[in-house]
């Protein structure tokens, strides 16, 4: 009898992941049966058993998840009756914490013989270590990027592994050898159409200045979908910036290698970023109350991931009102002008980047999984 799998991943990093990984799995158990929840090149392997959902899925922020509660609890309760309909030997959770950790939950109570493992875990390092003894007593294992988190949750009781930084994998498949571009700025304002509405509109500002600066620059943005692609153009035509910005699809990782500079949205694309050596800047503007609420929780001095794991500020870091257009202005002229100093940054982040570990964590996660689909029957 085949085994069946179900599966949740909210966002597009965590789409991304997760197809690294159920291609490896799919190569030991060819007739895997997956179900739930990620996006499209999660459902190119599995069909359509799995709903893409990402596009709809991937709010960030307490403020913006309150304003679409009903929504997320139907969606809750549909995956809570398929699952349970299921009855998988496995439930395997990417990122994606403020659902999943919930559906875990709620899985444990419905399905005491399904066992759910967790992949990428969550960062309660920084803002809520009182969690991990709730999260351990509904997870029988939990799969961490980072050396340092294996002893957090491990303490706690909970079965932990370090598999690494799947990014890795993922980038040096995109990995080209073509010169940087002197006259490029990349602009990275978000995989979320909310993010990208707060992040972009400032980007294309500085944009503004520095064209009224004289500048002699080409920008492109990355957009993550074709239906973010079309709303970032609506906003490049309210500028009058068509000559100026092109907005090219599904490209980010080539634009962070032909860039000179950029400017990146805060999350999983300033990790590739620092991973092809891109001087940037990171951006991060959420809801006031949501921001707020956060620093209340948040027990670490940075924002950004490659700050958190150098544990000193190696990019600068514009939040909230700092994402203005003249510090985004001012920061790309200062690379442009002065290449010396962009080098130097380029050097920093690729050294934090080192600190990710190898390739491979596509696999070893995907052996995490076959481990428990084996031992479940």
């Amino acid at each position: 009898m085949a085994k069946k799998l179900y599966v949740i991943s909210g966002e597009h990093s965590g789409d991304a992941h997760g197809a690294g990984l159920l291609e490896s799995l799919l190569m030991e158990f060819p007739d895997l049966i997956v179900a739930g929840a990620g996006g499209p090149k999660m459902q190119a392997l599995a069909g359509n058993r799995l709903r893409n959902w990402v596009e709809d899925a991937a709010v960030m922020g307490f403020w913006e998840v309150l304003k679409h509660y009903g929504w997320f609890k139907a969606k809750f309760d549909e995956m809570l009756r398929e699952i349970v309909e299921l009855q998988p030997e496995v439930l395997l959770l990417i990122d994606y914490p403020g659902y999943n950790l919930r559906f875990a939950k709620a899985v444990r109570a419905n399905l005491p013989k399904t066992r759910i493992i967790y992949y990428i875990s969550p960062q309660v390092w920084a803002w809520n270590r009182g969690r991990i003894p709730s999260m351990a007593r509904c997870l029988d294992e939990m799969m961490c990027l980072f050396p340092f988190e294996v002893e957090l949750f491990s303490a706690a009781g909970l079965k932990t592994s370090c598999v690494g930084h799947p990014l890795i994998d993922e980038l040096q498949l995109a990995k080209e050898n073509g010169a940087r571009e002197s006259d490029l700025v990349g602009l990275f304002p978000g995989s979320r159409e909310r993010e990208v509405s707060r992040l972009f509109s400032p980007m294309l500002e500085a944009v503004v200045m520095l064209i009224k600066q004289g500048a002699n620059l080409r920008f492109e943005a990355a957009a993550a979908s074709e239906r973010l692609a079309k709303y970032m153009e609506n906003l490049v035509k309210q500028y009058g910036l068509e000559k100026h910005v092109t907005i090219s699809v599904g490209k980010s990782h080539s634009l962070m290698q032909r860039a000179s500079c950029g400017v990146v949205a805060s999350g999983t694309a300033t990790l590739e970023a620092a991973y092809f050596g891109l001087p940037y800047g990171l951006v991060y503007k959420v809801a006031w109350p949501t921001y707020f609420l956060g620093r209340m929780l948040i027990k670490v001095p940075f924002i950004g991931l490659v700050n958190i794991i150098a544990q000193r500020q190696v990019v600068s870091e514009w939040i909230q009102s700092d994402a203005s257009a003249s510090n985004l202005a001012f920061a790309i002229k200062r690379w442009i002008d002065h290449p010396e100093e962009a080098n130097q940054l380029s050097h920093e982040l690729r050294s934090v980047a080192e600190m990710l570990g190898g390739a491979g964590a596509h696999a070893r996660a995907a052996g995490v999984v076959a481990n428990w689909l084996k031992e479940n029957h």
